[in-house]
């Protein structure tokens, strides 16, 4: 399998149960409508850790494009892949995010709640304000990428740090996702947008592109940091 075949079904996989999981707790007459956070930021960690499980082997199991252009800048991938990576990633997060649109469509139309359609497919702030909700996606995947090459310098059993890095997003969604939602990778965040955009989802509202940007160059900007602070420090 290619690099690039991976890469989009892993974030295609990413999607479909990390997108899944949110559409299950929040739209109507599902079995599980309102579980609650502890529900979505469990089915998140599980959305990374399979794909990568399956992938890692192959492609690295990157699925971000903010994990890639960060492994690149210091030299850990080469940068003559990074378009074929972020390519494939954003195809992958569209089509996972049709396929949960699939898989929940009679609930659409019994759900009025727009905001809460659109917070299926991608993140929004809980008090919205760009610069600080910018700050913390920033902070969110410094952390995540810091951890991530932390994690992969430690002499750890094969897949045992995969199981680590489950872990992790578990982490960063029950301490640091309340105020964003924590994207942490802009693919998961814009595919899907795109898909919401362009899906004849029932009862829609708009996409709010005007806070598109803030999961996608948060996310860059936290790995370009958390990438050079690890090089720094070890």
């Amino acid at each position: 399998m290619s690099h690039f075949m991976a890469e989009f079904m892993g974030t295609a996989i990413l999607i479909l149960l990390g997108d899944g999981v949110v559409a299950n707790c929040v739209l109507n007459k599902t079995k599980g409508q309102n579980s609650g956070w502890i529900v979505i930021t469990a089915g998140w960690s599980f959305a990374v850790l399979l794909p990568a499980v399956i992938f890692g082997g192959i492609s690295g199991a990157h699925f971000n494009p903010a994990l890639t252009i960060g492994l690149a800048a210091i030299g850990k991938f080469p940068w003559s892949e990074v378009g074929t990576y972020v390519t494939a990633q954003m195809l992958g997060a569209i089509f996972g995010a049709i396929l949960v649109w699939i898989t929940y469509l009679p609930h659409w139309k019994e759900t009025e709640d727009k905001a809460g359609k659109l917070a299926v497919f991608c993140t929004g702030p809980a008090i919205r304000s760009l610069p600080s909700n910018f700050v913390t996606e920033v902070i969110a995947t410094f952390l995540l990428v810091f951890a991530i090459l932390g994690l992969g310098a430690q002499k750890v059993a094969p897949g045992l740090g995969t199981m680590f890095v489950g872990n992790l997003i578990w982490a960063l969604g029950l301490s640091l996702g309340g105020p964003t939602g924590y994207a942490l990778n802009p693919a998961r965040d814009l595919g899907p947008r795109i898909a919401h955009a362009i899906l004849p989802i029932a009862g829609k509202g708009d996409s709010d592109w005007g806070y598109s940007w803030v999961p996608v160059l948060g996310p860059i900007v936290g790995a370009l940091v958390g990438a050079f602070l690890f090089v720094a420090i070890f």
